[in-house]
C-alpha cells in the first residue's frame, strides 16, 4: 500500500506540481517538444563518388549519451565514410519524436534509447525500424538531495523525477522500486515513492526550487544536479552484469536499410571510428562532444558537469541485445509496454560485415535478429 503521508506531504506535493508545471510549460513553448533542427555540417565536405543515396539524414540528441554521434558528426567521421553522399543531421528533444521522424521519412537513421526503439517497433507491428548497432552503455544515476535522502531505503516516500512517462529511465526506476517491494502506479506515479515526470531541460530548476527530492537521470542531467548540490546515490551500471546495459542504439528506417545498405554500412563505419577515437583520445573527445553541444544549443556544459558525467558512459559498438530484452521485460512488468514484439528488431548483418572487414568478432542479437 502507499506510504501514509506525513502531515505536510500533501501541501508539498501541491507546491511541487505548482512549481514544476509552469517550468515545464515554459520549456515546451520555448524549445518545442519533439522539435528538430536540421544542420548542414561543413567541417568535412563530401568528396569522392556518391554511394547509392545522394543524402543521408541522421538524427541524434544533444546529450552526452549520444556522444558517438556528437563526435562522429563534428569530427567528420561520418562524412568521410560517406564520401560523395551528403550528410544532414537533425537533433531531437525526445525519443518518441525521433521515432516519428523515422516513420515519416524525415530522417533515415537515428540514435535512440532502448524504450523509444522498443515502443516504436512494437506499436508498428515490427515494420518501422531496425536496430543495426550500439553506441553507448551507462550514463544514468540516481542523484538525491542529501538533506532529504540519506540512503537508498530513504528514497521511499520521496519525490523522484524521471524524464518522461515510459522513457528508458522511467522504466528503470519503476523496476528498481518494484524490486524493493514498493508499489507505484505507473501512470500517475503515485505510491510508496512519488514519481514526477520532469523534462531534463527544467529538472535543475525543479531541483533548486525543492519540487523534487532527487532524480533517476541520464547524463549530463545527473551531473547538472550534482553541481547544484545533489549526491550520487546509485549508478545504474551497478545493477547490470558486467556493469553494461544499452543506453543508445543506432536504428534505421526499414525502407532505407533495404534500399541503401551501403550507406548504412558507411554510417556504421563512421560510428565505429568515432568510438575508437573517443577511447583513444578521451580528453579531445570530451571537448569535441561539448563543442558540438554548444553549436546545437548555444551553450557548452560547464567543466564540472562534463568532467563528472563523461566517465560514467562507455562508448561501444555492441548493441548489448540481451539487455534490451531485459529492459522490455521491465517495461512490460511495469505496465508500460503491452506484449512487446522483439523478434526481428535487430539486423546486425551490416555491422558484422563492417566488423569482419576490420578483423573483429561479430556481435550477437540475442535471438532477436532478422532471420
Amino acid at each position: 500500500m502507499p506510504a501514509t503521508p506525513r502531515p505536510r506531504s500533501a501541501p508539498r506535493g501541491r507546491l511541487a506540481l505548482a512549481a514544476v508545471l509552469p517550468l515545464l510549460l515554459a520549456a515546451l513553448v520555448s524549445c518545442g517538444y519533439g522539435s528538430q533542427a536540421v544542420e548542414n555540417r561543413a567541417k568535412v565536405v563530401p568528396q569522392g563518388p556518391k554511394l547509392s543515396a545522394d543524402t543521408v539524414r541522421v538524427g541524434y540528441f544533444a546529450n552526452l549519451t549520444h556522444g558517438t554521434a556528437l563526435v562522429g558528426d563534428r569530427e567528420g567521421f561520418f562524412q568521410r565514410e560517406l564520401r560523395g553522399t551528403r550528410l544532414r543531421t537533425a537533433t531531437f528533444n525526445a525519443g518518441p519524436s525521433a521515432v516519428e521522424a523515422l516513420n515519416a521519412g524525415s530522417v533515415d537513421i537515428a540514435y535512440l534509447g532502448p524504450s523509444p526503439a522498443l515502443n516504436g517497433y512494437t506499436r508498428s507491428g515490427g515494420k518501422n525500424l531496425r536496430i543495426v548497432g550500439g553506441a553507448a552503455s551507462g550514463g544514468v544515476r540516481l542523484v538525491v538531495n542529501p538533506e532529504r535522502v540519506k540512503d537508498l531505503a530513504d528514497v521511499r516516500g520521496k519525490r523522484i523525477a524521471t524524464p518522461q512517462l515510459g522513457n528508458t529511465q522511467d522504466v528503470a526506476f519503476l523496476h528498481w522500486a518494484a524490486e524493493r517491494g514498493w508499489k507505484v502506479d505507473p501512470q500517475s506515479g503515485k505510491g510508496d515513492v512519488s514519481v514526477l515526470r520532469v523534462d531534463n531541460k527544467i529538472l535543475p530548476d525543479a531541483y533548486r526550487s525543492g519540487s523534487v527530492d532527487g532524480a533517476w537521470a541520464p547524463e549530463p542531467t545527473a551531473s547538472k544536479l550534482i553541481a547544484e548540490g545533489a549526491k550520487p546515490l546509485l549508478d545504474e551500471a551497478s545493477l547490470w552484469p558486467g556493469g553494461r546495459f544499452v543506453i543508445t542504439n543506432i536504428a534505421v528506417a526499414q525502407p532505407f536499410l533495404e534500399r541503401h545498405p551501403d550507406v548504412v554500412e558507411a554510417v556504421l563505419r563512421g560510428s565505429l571510428k568515432a568510438n575508437a577515437w573517443i577511447t583513444a583520445h578521451p580528453g579531445q573527445a570530451k571537448a569535441a562532444a561539448n563543442a558540438r553541444i554548444e553549436e546545437l544549443t548555444g551553450k557548452a556544459l560547464p567543466a564540472e558537469v562534463i568532467d563528472s558525467a563523461w566517465p560514467t558512459i562507455r562508448f561501444l559498438d555492441d548493441p548489448l541485445a540481451g539487455t534490451l530484452r531485459e529492459q522490455a521485460r521491465h517495461a512490460e512488468a511495469a505496465g508500460l509496454l503491452e506484449e512487446p514484439r522483439l523478434d526481428g528488431i535487430y539486423d546486425l548483418r551490416p555491422l558484422n560485415r563492417v566488423l569482419a572487414a576490420q578483423g573483429r568478432a561479430p556481435v550477437e542479437d540475442a535471438g532477436l535478429g532478422v532471420r
